[in-house]
């Protein structure tokens, strides 16, 4: 489904790791994308992380993290995937569609920072309103969540977690990617363009 964006954002990963999953204040808010296609919003205390991301002519990946240690935001890194024009029609499947395809072999491997199924267990699956929730375990890289939705006929995921080696608090990480998921549907109430 995004395994292609599973692999791609574990590299940005990284440098917003690096960062201490601050970006000094230095970030917007908020981005349009794709020419004005889709608008990027990060949830509040956090900030598109400036330079750090990739884009395609139809698809675009970006980080985000803290806007400054002092924002009360917790450290995290979330990284915000972007599919290709009409690509939300995979959210089509439903809940139950969307949990048995991330729990196969080929769900994992998608999820995986390296592409390896193994590596993934699904701790939980959950619908949202419009949008499914999954809390992850990655070998590679521990526990995260992840939200995935449908925003102006895209697939968009949100991905959320700790720091490099360290766990999001109880809880944060689902409230994170709801968040998360609220200030895009925000930033995306009209029509694109």
């Amino acid at each position: 489904m995004q395994d292609r964006w599973g692999r791609s954002v574990a590299g940005l990963a990284g440098l917003l790791l690096l960062a201490a999953c601050v970006t000094n204040g230095a970030g917007p808010r908020s981005a349009a994308l794709l020419d004005g296609a889709i608008v990027a919003a990060a949830p509040a205390g956090y900030c598109l992380a400036p330079g750090v991301g990739r884009r395609s002519d139809d698809s675009a990946v970006v980080l985000m993290g803290r806007c400054t240690a002092t924002s009360g935001a917790d450290p995290a890194v979330l990284t915000l995937s972007v599919g290709p024009a009409g690509s939300a029609g995979a959210m089509a499947a439903g809940g139950a569609g969307l949990a048995a395809y991330f729990t196969s072999a080929e769900g994992r491997a998608a999820l995986s920072r390296r592409g390896r199924a193994g590596d993934i267990s699904v701790l939980s699956a959950v619908g949202e309103g419009d949008a499914f929730l999954l809390h992850v375990r990655d070998a590679a890289v521990g526990d995260y969540w992840r939200a995935v939705t449908g925003i102006r006929g895209r697939l968009v995921t949100v991905s959320a977690s700790g720091p490099e080696g360290q766990a999001l608090p109880e809880g944060k990480g689902r409230a994170l990617v709801e968040a998360a998921v609220g200030a895009l549907r925000r930033a995306n109430q009209g029509p694109a363009g």
